[in-house]
């Protein structure tokens, strides 16, 4: 019986599949893909087979379903499949050198002298020297595939089942035979050649079931699709049937292509890649703060991590410093007792676990010129940042400005919280601490950073500073060679310098 491009009624299995592919990109609109389906069960002169004809049902609803015009052919005579051979072959040459054949066949299949041969449902074979003129030579698939000029065919195989003439002599050889594929061709047979593949105790074999629910699996080439097949069919068969594919392809082939990745994805990966090359743990820290919840949250902590481990060992391979002639300076404020075994290494691994503010606050109190001194404050201020962020009822507080006082003449000028800088350009000489760090940002802190992340907003809303806070941030720019106050502030201008200058004369 030959049906030609008309679909049988398709199993509740392949309903739901045409139904989840149609979420997924089609294959594109220019490539045109052609496949001939062909199933053989019920044979007159040798063992019929149960599943053949629900293998190609499934295999021509899951090729329709990613794009394929699928030929159908059930039952069929030796001249309805020279036909339908024939015929497929002739539609793939007019299809034109873009287009993708595929040939698919389930049923009885035997070796003759290295030669394979696919049967039809009325053979009659009483000696294998008439075999080629009873059965269908595959290699006439491959030859009418060769003549087209396409650049991709695709052949599937799964025709390795018990030899139906084990009584004839030189008819005694399992499986297939391995077949050269012709340049741009992918072969693949339900098992290895000369082995022998299960019908399967359900309604399908497992090669074919695998494979069509595999196929609707979006971004796989060809190649790792069948390698997944191989996997699913070794464990369904308990390591006994294990699928074999050879390639010639030329060009990458997917069944289903890659969903594109959104717009706004791409941007924060291009920020995200800049952050990474950068390898400043404060770019990192601020970009953590901006994107919470992103894909590259896991690999931005994790970097940051990696880098305050390194900065970490760098410290612990210093020289300890002379005690004779280093200065130690009486800290303004007593640092909270630490436990003798504390180390600085062990409280900042503390709080990097923890991720308390309680913990950074204790390593600030032990270190406040420590080597993490800078990220520890970064890291507690986006802790109180968010802790804020989730109480409707507290606000930023307010900064009382007061009129600035002039120096005094024969006073020498200094920078206070209140009062104009002096310094810089007229954007920052006319302003105060105060009124700076209530206003926006110049240029983004992170080259790249997205406008609606940075502009217009408050710097004070970010780092909640205020005066003591601020100070303590401002002497850390009073050491020397310090790297944070070589950095460009995103005020631009001379406002660390200020901050600088205004931590020399007490913050006052």
């Amino acid at each position: 019986m030959l049906n030609r491009n008309k679909a049988s009624t398709a199993s509740l299995v392949s309903a739901a599949l045409i139904i989840l592919v149609a979420l997924i990109l089609p294959a594109k609109a220019e490539e045109k893909r052609i496949a001939l389906v062909i199933g053989n069960a019920a044979y007159s002169n040798v063992t019929p087979l149960d599943n053949p004809l629900n293998d190609a049902e499934l295999m021509a609803s899951s090729l329709e379903a990613v794009g394929f015009e699928v030929i159908l052919v059930t039952e069929a005579t030796q001249l309805e499949m020279v036909q339908a051979i024939a015929s497929f072959g002739s539609k793939l040459r007019d299809a034109g050198e873009d287009a993708t054949g595929l040939f698919y066949y389930a049923g009885h299949g035997v070796q003759s002298f290295g030669s394979n041969f696919l049967l039809p449902v009325d053979i009659a074979l009483n000696d294998a020297a008439d075999l080629s003129l009873v059965g269908v030579p595959a290699q006439a698939v491959l030859w009418q595939m060769f003549s087209a000029k396409n650049r991709t065919n695709i052949v599937i195989l799964d025709a390795c089942r018990n030899n139906p003439f084990t009584t004839i002599a030189d008819l005694n050889d399992n499986g297939l035979a391995e077949m050269k594929a012709p340049k741009g061709t992918f072969l693949s047979y339900s098992t290895a050649p000369g082995e022998i593949a299960v019908d399967g105790v359900g309604s399908n074999s497992p090669f074919t079931e695998a494979l069509a629910q595999r196929m609707s699996e979006p971004g796989l080439p060809v190649e790792a699709l069948f390698k997944k097949v191989r996997v699913d069919v070794l464990s369904k068969t308990g390591g006994l049937q294990t699928p074999w594919d050879t390639s010639s392809l030329t060009t990458d082939f997917q069944f289903v292509a890659a969903e594109a990745p959104p717009a706004q994805l791409l941007q924060m990966r291009q920020l995200w890649d800049s952050v990474r090359l950068s390898r400043d743990p404060v770019q990192i820290l601020l970009f953590l703060r901006a994107n919470p919840d992103s894909v590259f949250t896991k690999d931005a902590r994790a970097l940051l991590q990696e880098l305050m481990l390194e900065e970490l060992q760098a410290e612990a391979q210093k020289p300890a410093p002379d005690v004779e002639t280093a200065k130690q300076p009486e800290p303004a404020v007593q640092p909270e007792p630490v436990s003798p075994g504390q180390t600085e290494r062990d409280l900042i691994e503390e709080a990097r676990k923890t991720g308390s503010a309680e913990a950074y606050e204790n390593y600030l109190s032990a270190y406040p010129e420590g080597a993490f001194a800078e990220l520890a404050r970064l890291e507690l201020q986006s802790i109180e940042t968010n802790a804020q962020r989730t109480d409707p009822i507290s606000d930023p507080q307010p900064v009382v400005t007061q009129e600035p006082q002039q120096p005094e003449p024969d006073q020498e000028t200094r920078i206070t919280f209140n009062a104009p800088l002096g310094i810089g350009d007229a954007e920052i000489a006319t302003r105060s601490i105060a009124q700076l760090i209530q206003g926006s940002p110049r240029f983004p802190p992170i080259e790249g950073l997205p406008e609606d992340a940075w502009k217009n907003k408050s710097c004070a809303s970010c780092h909640q500073w205020e005066q003591d806070n601020l100070c303590e941030q401002a002497q850390t720019y009073l050491k020397e060679n310090s790297e944070a106050a070589d950095k460009a502030h995103p005020y631009g201008g001379g406002f660390k310098s200020a901050l600088r200058d205004w931590a020399r004369s007490g913050c006052e």
